[in-house]
């Protein structure tokens, strides 16, 4: 009997102190992001910290989406996530890996769920993305794990087996595999293959290279194996992608 008192309690609670002191109450969250968009994609609002980690002002932040903010390559991932959420894929506590402010790569902890009105519309998403400095408890347990993820950032172009790396991780296979499972929610050859395929979605972008080469940079050797996972992974062929951008 007590929930229901204490949920009525703070419903009265942020009913007088309205929706803003809420909002303002994630500035206070350390090395937490935190964003609310429309329906759009386009920033509705972000704390503090989201302002403080792209280097702009909030009035240049509010109404834009990610295209303006992010690399190409990285906002296409952030609005495939947005589509997804909206359509009832909840991100919870997905470990990754993303640029710093100084541009080196640090881990992060994100979470992102739909956005609803009282009568259960859909009106857009919210996130928190926490960076997981040195000390946390959560990159502690993943140490195993980190040096094959590195591995395969620098070397996803090469042919790598998971034998090798179980053997860089001082794992077994077995236990290289529930290690990646538990803290990516993929084997290391489903992670293996998304860093190929985001590498393969940047050098479309980016550059003018031919499709069979940005293909082979990546690590494929088969074009339609490339095309067949890019599609699966992005919803469109590299062809379709490099035509949607060179119209731009």
């Amino acid at each position: 009997m007590t929930v229901p008192i204490i949920n009525k309690q703070v419903e009265s609670l942020l009913t007088r102190v309205g929706i803003n002191a809420l909002i303002e109450m994630f500035d206070l969250v350390p090395d937490t992001l935190f964003w609310i968009k429309d329906l759009e994609g386009n920033f509705l609002h972000v704390n503090q910290k989201f302002v403080d980690h792209t280097g702009r002002s909030m009035k240049s932040l509010i109404g834009k989406n990610d295209l303006t903010i992010s690399p190409p390559h990285l906002a296409e991932q952030y609005m495939l996530d947005d589509k997804k959420v909206m359509q009832g894929e909840l991100v919870t506590d997905r470990l990754e890996m993303n640029h710093l402010a100084n541009g080196e790569f640090g881990w992060f902890s994100t979470s992102k769920r739909p956005l609803k009105d009282p009568e259960g519309n859909l009106v857009g998403t919210y996130g928190f993305t926490h960076f997981l400095d040195q000390s946390s408890k959560a990159l502690s347990h993943i140490e195993p794990i980190k040096v094959p993820v590195d591995f395969i950032r620098k070397n996803f172009a090469q042919t790598i087996s998971i034998e090798e790396l179980a053997d860089l991780s001082c794992l077994s296979v077995s236990a290289l595999e529930r290690r990646f499972k538990k803290y990516l929610g993929k084997t290391p050859n489903q992670f293996l293959n998304k860093i190929r395929l985001e590498n393969a979605r940047r050098l479309l972008i980016e550059t003018n290279a031919p499709i069979l080469e940005v293909a082979y940079q990546c690590g494929f050797t088969e074009h339609s194996y490339f095309s067949k996972q890019f599609k699966a992974q992005f919803g469109l062929m590299p062809s379709a992608l490099r035509e949607q951008y060179s119209e731009k």
